[in-house]
């Protein structure tokens, strides 16, 4: 890629955004050498790639990556043998712990992401290994007691001489006899021994070792001879700690040098992984989309935004090129935005051959450039002796050498700089080289011959940016299609320009020139109608489309609850008549027991009496079947009455003839007779002529009944066997587990599984203490083989 057009766009502002999104300074550094690729497959690869961690963002958030650290060469020095220090030691360990938690965090409550899926799976869990160093390391100069059985015991060792040390010194120090010897009753340490404070004069009066004197010589720091053999043996002791500490680090190194493929692996995917969740992390702040990649060469940017400007500033433009023509020509007024179309192009197109979103509209689509070159700004040179026009010239030189077929290039003010005639000739005649060529061309310019060219032109098309006369100011927006207009008359006379000085300067443009400029007007005139149409007509459009959506996914709702009830009906039915056989056979089982019992008198009364109860029952069952089952209600059940419009009041109940349902009033009927019924979670509109109203024959008790008993009925069906709560705070799992507990109980389940994972033990024991005092909870336990193990806790519920 041209580092010229790199540095013009202002590529280099995008990867610093890019770069402060990285979770390490590892992959920060590295993402600054980051460049545009112009390998199509590669591209599009890495937009895929930035799309899943897109998808695991906006569904999971950010995983825990951490500040991890470089230690490839740590691992391949441990490799080698080497000693690492604890404070490396610890850097190994903070990685591999980011590794597996980041394994974890990618492996559930997800969708499937191919890339994304793989680096989580190639991640190696090196647990042991990360708590035995977490365990015997404190801190980057402290190693734990506990980090051998003998460093525990030289350490007691240590402490325990210490104390003998300074008990036998306070004696000497503390002593009537030695006071006068002293020049303080102070205890101090010289090279690792302990050491009391003797004036000079009194030196033979304590015999010792001297280890120094103070500035002054007044004070000798001596060594009680009493204590000497105890401080050897002290010294002994720190040089055995030293070198158990030693020994405790070489071996933890050797066990680092032994996993050195994985560390180095799990290094590697980490960067993978930062690298493609800060591209997800900067389109997320810029609000962009995936862009489609063009086999074709066709450029298409719908409502674009340049990404250095404020936001809250920018203008969205739609531009495109590539389908019907492949070079473009931009007009319109100083500081209108044209410039800025010319680096939103270039830098969106960057972006994405470097793998990143771009802030455009969705169904934005650019191909993978071959090159990308720019002619933007003015570079005249004092050192060089360039003016503007040969600053621009010796650029535009290189590009047409350069540039060629599946080439982007941006020029800005074409031919400008030098005298207009011979500057639009040569532009004509290097647009005309770039399009021979096959480079797809934007150009900016403001002269006349420039548009007349592009619209004679096949292949070569108009464009212009909007400014408003009123207003006196641009509006940013870009109008393809549509050569603009200079506006110089229109703007002199807003200013107050007086009319006979603009009618003389009219007169002195050519015929043919004005002529020009009035069909443009016309043509921008018409244009603009047409877009305003255009946009009313979609609008229109979509608003159609909408409703017409609404609707069908109101019929598929009305359907799915029509079909739900009636299956809830034909179980209800189902159960009932299983009641009623069960009644039946108990019947019989008596008779047969009594038959075996009793004598033939009365055997014939029983059987009577039976076949009179059996009758009874199979009506009763017949009755039962047939008000549960799929059929409607007879008139004998519920009362019609044949209703007018003032019977259709809201919160009044009737029967809708067309759906065989029940539902409530919601509004009063129109002129039409046509108002709104609520039945269940459907809203229908009905006609009068639709309708009866409605008295049931039940009283409100058994209406309460049976609302409760759907109620229970549909808690059965909807709560699952089991609630995952891996990835939650103890508190939403407390409050997730105790809700789900509740329908479990009401729904009359008899056993649940609480999914919470081993992890740190938090979740599982601040979950135990919730089970031990819920009120619908019988019993619990681990989980055992097949049932989740120590990540899983089987409850046993309550009978309701």
């Amino acid at each position: 890629m041209d580092p010229k057009a790199l540095r013009v766009l202002e590529y280099q502002k995008i990867i610093d955004m890019l770069a402060e999104q990285c979770s390490s300074r590892m992959t920060m550094e590295e993402v600054k050498r980051l460049l545009p690729s112009s390998d199509a497959r590669k591209v599009s690869a890495e937009l895929d790639k930035t799309e899943e961690a897109v998808t695991v963002l906006l569904k999971k958030g950010m995983p825990p990556l951490g500040n991890f650290y470089d230690i490839a060469g740590l691992a391949h020095l441990a490799a080698k043998d080497g000693l690492l220090t604890m404070k490396q030691l610890l850097e190994v360990a903070y990685n591999l712990n980011s590794a597996r938690r980041s394994k974890d965090f990618l492996q559930s409550d997800l969708p499937e992401l191919p890339y994304i899926d793989n680096l989580a799976m190639a991640i190696s869990s090196e647990k042991y290994l990360e708590e035995e160093i977490q365990s015997c390391i404190l801190s980057e100069d402290e190693m734990a007691d506990s980090a051998s059985p003998e460093l525990y015991r030289l350490r007691k060792a240590i402490l325990r001489q210490n104390e003998s040390i300074r008990s036998k010194i306070q004696q000497i120090v503390g002593s009537a006899e030695n006071q006068t010897f002293l020049q303080d009753a102070l205890v101090t340490l010289r090279d690792g021994r302990y050491v009391i404070p003797v004036k000079q004069e009194h030196r033979g009066r304590v015999p010792g070792i001297i280890h120094d004197q103070s500035g002054s010589g007044a004070t000798l720091f001596i060594e009680p001879q009493a204590i000497v053999n105890m401080n050897n043996e002290l010294r002994e002791l720190e040089l055995k700690e030293r070198e158990e500490v030693q020994r405790i680090l070489k071996e933890l190194s050797g066990r680092v040098g032994e996993r050195e493929a994985q560390i180095r692996a799990n290094q590697d995917i980490l960067f993978k992984l930062d690298l493609v969740f800060a591209k997800a992390r900067l389109a997320c702040d810029m609000n962009a989309s995936k862009p489609e990649i063009s086999r074709e060469g066709v450029l298409e940017l719908r409502r674009a935004r340049h990404p250095l400007i404020d936001p809250k500033k920018v203008v969205p433009i739609s531009i495109g090129i590539g389908e019907s023509y492949r070079t473009l020509v931009i007009t319109g007024p100083n500081t209108g935005g044209k410039t800025v179309t010319l680096k939103t192009v270039g830098l969106l197109s960057l972006m994405a051959q470097a793998g990143l979103f771009i802030p455009a509209g969705s169904g934005s689509q650019v191909p993978v450039w071959k090159g990308i070159y720019a002619d933007i700004g003015d570079e005249q040179s004092i050192e060089q002796s360039l003016s503007t026009f040969s600053s621009h010239m010796t650029n535009i030189v290189k590009i047409t050498e350069a540039a060629g077929k599946n080439c982007l290039v941006l020029l800005d003010e074409l031919g400008a700089g030098t005298d207009p005639t011979e500057g639009a000739a040569l532009a004509i005649a290097i647009l005309d080289h770039l399009f021979k060529w096959g480079a797809s061309t934007i150009a900016t310019t403001h002269y006349t011959e420039l548009k007349k060219y592009a619209m004679s032109t096949e292949g070569v098309q108009n464009a212009s940016m909007e400014f408003n006369v009123e207003t006196l100011s641009p509006t940013y927006r870009l109008t393809i299609g549509v050569a603009g207009k200079s506006n110089a008359f229109e703007i002199s006379r807003k200013l107050g320009l007086a009319e006979p000085l603009i009618e003389s300067a009219k007169n002195l443009l050519e015929t043919g020139d004005i002529a020009f400029d009035d069909v443009l007007s016309s043509i921008e005139s018409d244009k603009r109608q047409a877009e305003a149409e255009r946009s009313e007509a979609q609008a229109l459009r979509e608003e159609l489309q909408k409703q017409k959506e609404r609707m069908e996914a109101l019929t598929r709702r009305y359907e799915e609850q029509k079909a739900k009830y009636m299956e809830d009906a034909r179980a209800d039915a189902q159960a009932l008549l299983d009641e009623a056989r069960a009644e039946i056979e108990a019947m019989q089982a008596e008779l047969r027991l009594t038959r075996d019992t009793i004598n033939d008198e009365k055997i014939k009364a029983s059987e009577k009496e039976y076949n009179k109860a059996l009758e009874e029952a199979k009506k009763s069952l017949k009755q039962k079947k047939d008000s549960y089952g799929p059929k409607k209600k007879t008139r004998q059940e519920i009362n019609y009455d044949a209703p007018s419009a003032e019977d259709i009041q809201p919160g009044r109940r009737v029967n809708v003839l067309s759906v065989g349902q029940k539902g409530e009033i919601l509004s009063a009927p129109d002129d039409r007779g046509n108002f709104s019924v609520q039945i269940g979670q459907i809203k229908l509109e009905v006609n009068i002529k639709d309708v009866t109203l409605v008295k049931e024959n039940v009283t409100a008790k058994e209406r309460e009944k049976t609302k409760f008993s759907r109620l229970y009925s549909q808690k059965a069906l909807n709560v699952p066997m089991s609630l995952n709560v891996i990835g939650q705070t103890l508190d939403e799992a407390t409050a997730h587990v105790d809700k789900y507990l509740d329908d479990a109980f009401m729904a009359g389940l008899d056993t649940v599984t609480i999914v919470h994972g081993k992890g740190t033990g938090t979740l599982k024991s601040g979950i135990a203490r919730l089970l031990k005092t819920h009120r619908h909870v019988d019993s619990y336990r681990a989980g055992g083989l097949g049932e989740g193990g120590e990540g899983a806790t089987i409850v046993k519920m309550k009978k309701n």
